[in-house]
């Protein structure tokens, strides 16, 4: 038989310009990385629940579009790792910058009168986005959606670690919480880049359900998308 990285599934060869260290259609013959693909359950579900209570609420409108935007990261990310075809690549990378732009919105506006809206801002992340997209479009440089993406993310942890410091104190578990929780998900997606080949060795060694918990790029999706949906309760 031949190595599980080898095995040939239902949507043919890959074309993305990525893959990750989970062995190809290892578990299913119709999902390419199936433990990268049903762990992005943590980014649909729990989102969709968020938007229906925001909508229940009488929240404003920026509040409903970050959930649904990180429900979208998880869809698109679905459809990535089950088929590894570079359309749905970008279906996932790119809402990750959307829904990024979103949160930056909603933090920097956190302290607004109600029902207004930060025209300029607004402005300037859209411009943002389909800067980004259409650069990334051309290039088709993984490296650069990752620094526009790190971008992003620290700009809204700054902006996130002055609110909980300086304006809403009380705020400091969650805002910490959400912070460690996303920060140990970017440390093992790391972790199953540069140990991949040692990953993969010990998987061979191991029980089936034994080795799923060494799917390291699996528990950056359940721990980024904790962390993000704790970061829109904050």
């Amino acid at each position: 038989m031949a190595p599980a990285a080898d095995r040939e599934g239902y949507w043919g060869t890959p074309t993305s310009t990525l893959e990750w260290c989970e062995e190809n259609y290892a578990v299913s013959y119709y999902i390419a990385e199936f433990w990268n693909t049903v762990s992005n359950l943590i980014f649909i579900l729990p989102p969709i629940y968020g938007a229906i209570q925001t909508y229940k609420d009488g929240l404003e409108k920026r509040y409903l579009a970050a959930y649904l935007c990180l429900t979208a990261v998880g869809l698109g990310s679905w459809c990535f790792h089950m088929t590894l075809k570079y359309e749905m690549q970008l279906l996932d990378e790119l809402p990750m910058i959307y829904s990024c732009c979103v949160f930056v919105y909603c933090l920097y506006e956190c302290f607004k009168y109600k029902n207004t809206v930060n025209y300029a801002l607004l402005f300037l992340l859209i411009t943002y986005s389909v800067v980004v997209s259409i650069v990334y479009l051309n290039l088709k440089e993984p490296v650069f959606h990752q620094i526009m993406y790190g971008t992003l993310v620290s700009i809204i942890v700054l902006r996130s670690v002055y609110i909980v410091l300086w304006v809403y104190p009380w705020l400091r578990g969650l805002g910490y919480t959400s912070l460690t929780v996303f920060l140990m998900g970017f440390f093992l997606w790391n972790v199953d880049n540069i140990f991949c080949d040692k990953l993969r060795a010990l998987r061979e060694k191991m029980p089936p359900v034994l080795g799923a918990v060494t799917q390291f790029h699996a528990w950056w999706h359940i721990l980024t998308g904790l962390g993000s949906y704790l970061h829109i309760l904050l």
